[in-house]
């Protein structure tokens, strides 16, 4: 279609003028878009003429060339020209059902094209007509295709926009054709292509076609080369959009929000790092270089600390948190699990008791302080640590100066902000034990400064990890109740709490815990999973801490904060069942002590791939090799938790592959915003 059969067929739209169409135009003002369509258009997600625009086919088929009858190949697909020597309808089941058949002859062979319970093709297609088919060969004795596309051939007519040529196939719902929402994207692109401009004109870097030239190839290339430097450019531009939002964000952070005087004055810290019985790796002392420059400097600190697990993250939170309160101001420390809210709400008490700093403990089931709200205002700053508790409504936070949020993954982008509004532009430090990919770094913590403990505390064990079949597990338990004999204990981990999968083979805690506790006589064996009451939770891991109970049956729900260092023993089954990242934050709950640790991974399913998969771990303990692993097999959704994670859904960008893109986009649009 040429650009005057383009302006035809627009003036023809509902009658309306083509200016006054957008991108944002609904698709049922568009010809031949009647209610049943438009539903069948909004189940695949398309409303508007720019969602028809970036829909993007699936995959593409090269039309271009011929094949000569004679030279079909079984369950191969073709394009094929002839002309009908026969054609019919036979019926059967008392007329219910039929199959229309008709034969095409090149000269070289025939070739039988059926369509069953079509029989209304009876009326399109007759003898002598010639054809262009397109379809998988079924059968070659006769040569047979089952439900093929078909062009009907006239020499007068333009071009086929379904055959000779490299044809989109398109992502379908039921009832609506391939044919039709072909012809669809190509009449509206001839007719409003000009409504596709640069979102940001004179700002696009060398080596990328336009905009409109990037959804022509898109939707109708002229080589298969062509998908892929459209993909290109319209994942710049989504990336660039999202380096746009988050660096504003910043700029207006920084424009309106004074930042408040946090630096502190060492009274409490060097009694603090003092009374540790250790010393700080040159990483934690450099992360807390850059905490207290944040939080002496212009702007409210937002800084991402990342630290594999067991690099001490929890010590500089802790000087962190101390810098504010020196300089007179509440902290509030927020965790995703009970378990882990608590055992940091130990920890800060047995560290701050000495210096006389409060340290409250808000959670779901338990508060320590008789209030958290206006009536029980003090003068004297404190610590409140806490889960989701800490922002519902009703819970104040006196004068808060910093915000520290552990295992920044487990919460949406909603509970951080909230937490935030609890004071006036408060400082904020989110943590993470899952190290972040770059790609992910710059999109999902754009926004924030970065800072890495990139070395582990002097003095920890070798972790050991092996991957192994269930017909080893005999031996696995012999050697675990060895280990158990020279006092060491053991965590042993399931994915599910109960009903076991037969079909898949996973096993569950609570089905699980008898025939464990017949196994590891006579050591006593405890029972964790979520939906425990929290007081059966403090209960068991009270014990497990005192080494009353020396294996802790268990669900991920150990996967964060769990720290008991004579632990040395770790058995996942059905480890192919958990991701990458995950087993590594779960073996993290090992090598916490002087000794060595073992991390034994059973896979349920022991196929090629699941082992593969499984022997990065064996391979390294580097979280960050893991995190990139974890990425390229399973995605950034099934990473970080797509829901809670908060990370950006991309039609054409890929996290996996992209993250040059990623830092062009960002750069980009640091200049655009300086312009």
């Amino acid at each position: 279609m040429d650009r005057r059969a383009g302006l035809t067929y627009s003036r023809r739209v509902s009658g309306a003028n083509p200016s006054e169409f957008a991108l944002s135009t609904p698709l049922n003002r568009l010809y031949g878009v009647g209610a049943e369509r438009c539903a069948q258009l909004a189940r695949l997600g398309l409303l508007t003429l720019e969602d028809l625009f970036l829909h993007a086919p699936r995959r593409y088929e090269d039309r271009r060339h011929c094949t000569p009858i004679a030279d079909l190949q079984a369950d191969e697909c073709a394009v094929v020209r002839g002309t009908i020597v026969a054609c019919g309808v036979k019926y059967w089941s008392k007329r219910t059902r039929s199959l229309f058949e008709l034969v095409l002859e090149d000269g070289t062979r025939r070739l039988h094209c059926q369509w069953y319970n079509c029989d209304f093709l009876e009326r399109v297609y007759a003898r002598g007509q010639e054809l262009a088919v397109y379809g998988k060969v079924s059968g070659v004795r006769p040569f047979t295709m089952r439900h093929p596309e078909v062009e009907i051939l006239d020499p007068g007519e333009e071009p086929s926009l379904h055959m000779n040529r490299i044809v989109p196939v398109y992502p379908l719902t039921e009832g609506l054709p391939q044919r039709w929402l072909r012809s669809l994207v190509w009449r509206n692109l001839q007719a409003f292509g000009r409504l596709i401009v640069e979102p940001h004109p004179g700002s696009l870097p060398e080596g990328f076609v336009s905009r409109l030239e990037a959804v022509r190839r898109l939707q109708f290339p002229d080589t298969l080369a062509e998908p892929d430097t459209a993909r290109r450019r319209l994942a710049f531009d989504e990336f660039l959009e999202l380096q746009l939002r988050m660096l504003t964000r910043r700029r207006n952070l920084q424009a309106n929000a004074p930042g408040l005087v946090c630096r502190g004055d060492n009274r409490w810290i060097k009694p603090f790092l003092g009374g540790l019985s250790f010393k700080l790796t040159e990483a934690q002392t450099r992360v807390l270089r850059e905490i207290r420059a944040d939080l002496g400097g212009p702007h409210p600190m937002r800084r991402l600390l990342q630290g594999d697990v067991g690099s001490g993250k929890t010590v500089v939170a802790a000087c962190a948190a101390l810098m504010a309160l020196e300089s007179g101001c509440s902290v509030a420390l927020m965790a995703p699990t009970e378990i882990l809210a608590e055992q940091h709400w130990r920890n800060f008490q047995r560290w701050f008791d000495a210096l006389g700093i409060t340290v409250h403990l808000r959670t779901g089931s338990r508060k320590t302080e008789t209030e958290c709200g206006p009536t029980a205002r003090s003068a004297a700053p404190a610590l409140y640590v806490g889960t989701h508790a800490l922002i519902t409504e009703g819970v104040e936070l006196e004068n808060l100066g910093l915000v520290i949020i552990d295992e920044q993954h487990k919460f949406g982008v909603t509970q951080r902000e909230a937490l935030v509004r609890k004071g006036i532009y408060p400082h904020l430090l989110v943590m993470t034990a899952t190290p972040i990919p770059r790609t992910l770094g710059l999109t999902l913590y754009g926004d924030l400064d970065v800072s890495v403990i990139d070395e582990l505390p002097m003095g920890r064990g070798v972790i050991k990890t092996f991957v192994r079949t269930p017909d080893t597990l005999p031996k696995v338990w012999e050697f675990i109740r060895q280990k158990l004999a020279t006092g060491r204990q053991a965590y042993v981990v399931y994915p599910r709490v109960e009903e076991g999968d037969l079909k898949s083979g996973a096993k569950a805690v609570r089905e699980e815990y008898e025939t464990l506790v017949r196994v590891l006589a006579p050591w006593k064996v405890g029972l964790l999973y979520g939906r425990l009451r929290p007081e059966e939770k403090e209960k068991v891991m009270a014990d497990f801490r005192a080494n009353q109970v020396q294996v802790l049956l268990a669900t991920s729900v150990i996967e964060v904060g769990v720290d008991v260092p004579n632990a040395t023993m770790m058995l996942v089954e059905n480890a192919e069942q958990f991701g990458l990242a995950q087993l590594h934050q779960l073996r993290g709950r090992i090598g916490r002590g002087a000794h060595d640790s073992y991390c034994i991974l059973v896979a349920s399913r022991a196929t090629d791939a699941a082992l593969a998969r499984l022997r990065v771990l064996a391979d390294t303990t580097d979280g960050f090799r893991i995190a990139e692993a974890d990425l390229a097999l399973r995605g950034p959704g099934e990473l970080l938790g797509q829901e809670q994670s908060g990370v950006p859904t991309f039609k054409f960008g890929d996290l996996r592959r992209d993250l040059p893109l990623i830092e062009l986009a960002r750069e980009t649009a640091k200049r655009i915003l300086t312009a």
